[in-house]
Order: C-alpha cells, then sequence, then structure tokens
C-alpha cells in the first residue's frame, strides 16, 4: 500500500471506532498484531482479541483525531479519546506490514491543572 492509501484506511478505522462498528474498525489489523498499552502495563496478541477486548468495554466513548502524520510503515495518530464525558489525550503509533497493522502501541494522558512556576505564560486551549 502507499501512503494515500494508509492514509485511507486510517481515516477508516478511527471512523468506524467512533461508530462502534468493531469490524470495520479492526479491518486494519492482522490476525497476529500486538496492541500495547505501557501506561497499562498490557499487552494484547491478535486481532481477534484486540477486538473482544474493545467489543466488551461498558463506557460510552467518542474520538476526536487531532492530526495523523506518517509514512511507509510508521504512522501516528493524535486524538482525543473520551470515555463517559471524559477526555484523554492520546497517541496510537501504528506500525504496518503489507498495509495491515501488525503492531499498535497506545498512550494516554489525563487533563492536569499548569503547575505555579509555568501557570503565568500558560495558555488554556479546548
Amino acid at each position: 500500500m502507499n501512503d494515500q492509501e494508509i492514509r485511507r484506511a486510517l481515516d477508516r478505522h478511527w471512523a468506524a471506532s467512533d461508530a462502534y462498528d468493531f469490524k470495520a474498525e479492526h479491518q486494519i489489523y492482522c490476525d497476529d498484531a500486538v496492541l500495547e498499552y505501557p501506561q497499562f502495563g498490557e499487552r494484547i496478541s491478535g486481532r481477534h482479541k484486540i477486538q473482544a477486548s474493545r467489543a466488551a468495554q461498558p463506557n460510552k466513548k467518542r474520538f476526536d483525531v487531532r492530526r495523523i502524520v506518517g509514512s511507509g510503515d510508521l504512522w501516528v495518530t493524535e486524538y482525543v479519546l473520551t470515555y463517559d464525558g471524559k477526555p484523554s489525550y492520546t497517541v496510537s503509533i501504528m506500525e504496518f506490514r503489507d498495509g495491515k497493522v501488525v503492531r499498535e502501541t497506545q498512550y494516554f494522558g489525563d487533563p492536569f491543572a499548569p503547575g505555579p512556576s509555568r501557570s503565568q505564560w500558560v495558555e488554556r486551549i479546548v
């Protein structure tokens, strides 16, 4: 796949994620894909287990993609994942092989207030 085709596949993936279309959401993964959540110390191996784990989540969630950058076999998506109304600022790093994701690593950052040492320079964004 060329970069444009991968980008279109990523757009479909994130749109399907937001629409709770678990079948379409997981078409981007190869059968032996690995998903890691380093902050939680978790690894899920295999497309079917990744899909099952996401389908079992009881939370209502929304995906707001901020940007997607990448080329070749390495792509990064920055997005806001909102669980039950609470935003989590998220980065997904996807590694591709033959047009499918073989490895994804996701990092989550919860919002926090600026510390007093820098608050005079901080501009709040939404």
